[in-house]
């Protein structure tokens, strides 16, 4: 009988996480690889199992053996970053042109992979060259950063993940719209930052001078008419490990509105799709620039995409975000 992730569900919603483990192990005995895979995303999570990366890796590897692309795609994600085991770039892409014989979509990852022109770790082989828009706060923009082929899959890699922006109300605890931010929004977690995210994350790297290994998970952002990211610091308030710099890469440029402003440094950037913005959040002393804060002004035609990454001062776990 093969595994349901239903059932196992419906045992947890019972509170017998339990009986639902005990289902999973009995199917994966048996090279299920839909057990497999749930006992790998338990073990990642660390819900309901303690988190363990080497673990959930192991169950990855049995689960793509056992014919899950789902699995698969994970492994090749942790495999280039460097979750549960050290990176291993060649590796993944490896796995990737395995896969890729099965897999359209890893086909198709592959072939945008092998157009760019990466080093042994996936680093860019010729570093991007800048614009320098301000000196105080350093403001940056790269021409044609990424290609339109990039810009397309940046966009595709979070239509099923795309939701409101929201933020708990202190008052009622609840989830509420976001006051700032009015845009729908994607977190690209480390499982799913595929070869092509992850070769782009280590462009971004090299052009702001800092370790892929020092960048927040990247965000997509999507702006209907009307929508904006009012006047904000992207600094943090109370933090040891501050975001030092904002990436922000426009995905498109088919739509009215929506530029960068920065009122303090007279400064407005207008969107030109495939351009990085980058910019520093901080002072000299590490503390947040108020002349760094921005807003994204409202869309007035069409629908913005950009993709943002937040980059800090030194390493951030994202397994353990602090």
């Amino acid at each position: 009988m093969a595994f349901s992730s239903d059932a196992a569900a419906r045992l947890i919603e019972q509170g017998r996480s339990d009986a639902a483990i005990t289902l999973a192990r009995a199917a994966a005995d048996r090279s299920d690889p839909a057990a497999l895979l749930q006992l790998a995303i338990w073990y990642l999570v660390g819900r309901y199992l303690p988190r363990d990366l080497v673990t959930a890796r192991h169950f990855l590897r049995r689960a793509s053996a056992a014919g899950s692309i789902d699995a698969t795609r994970m492994e090749i994600a942790l495999t280039a970053n460097g979750s549960g085991a050290d990176r291993d770039w060649p590796g993944a892409v490896a796995l990737l042109r395995a896969a890729a014989k099965l897999d359209s979509v890893a086909a198709d990852e592959l072939q945008l992979v092998e157009r760019m022109a990466l080093g042994p770790r996936g680093e860019p082989i010729r570093p991007p060259a800048p614009e320098l828009l301000c000196e105080s706060p350093e403001i940056r923009r790269y021409r044609s950063f990424i290609s339109p082929e990039e810009c397309r899959h940046l966009a595709r890699s979070a239509e099923n993940l795309l939701a409101p922006a929201k933020v708990i109300d202190p008052a009622t605890n609840r989830l509420i719209d976001h006051p700032i931010r009015t845009s729908d929004f994607a977190v690209i977690g480390p499982t799913r930052e595929d070869l092509v995210i992850q070769a782009i994350l280590r462009r971004i790297a090299m052009a702001s001078d800092t370790a892929v290994e020092q960048g927040e998970p990247l965000n997509i952002l999507r702006y209907a008419v009307g929508q904006q990211y009012r006047l904000h610091s992207d600094a943090l308030p109370n933090v040891a490990n501050q975001r030092a710099k904002t990436a922000i890469m426009y995905l498109n440029d088919n739509f009215e509105g929506g530029g960068t402003l920065f009122p303090e440094a007279e400064v407005q950037i207008d969107p030109v799709a495939g351009d990085l913005l980058l910019f520093t959040n901080t002072l000299p002393n590490g503390r947040p620039d108020p002349v760094a804060r921005h807003a994204g002004l409202p869309v007035v035609q069409g629908t913005k995409w950009i993709a943002t990454r937040w980059i800090r001062a030194s390493a951030f776990d994202v397994w353990n975000p602090t």
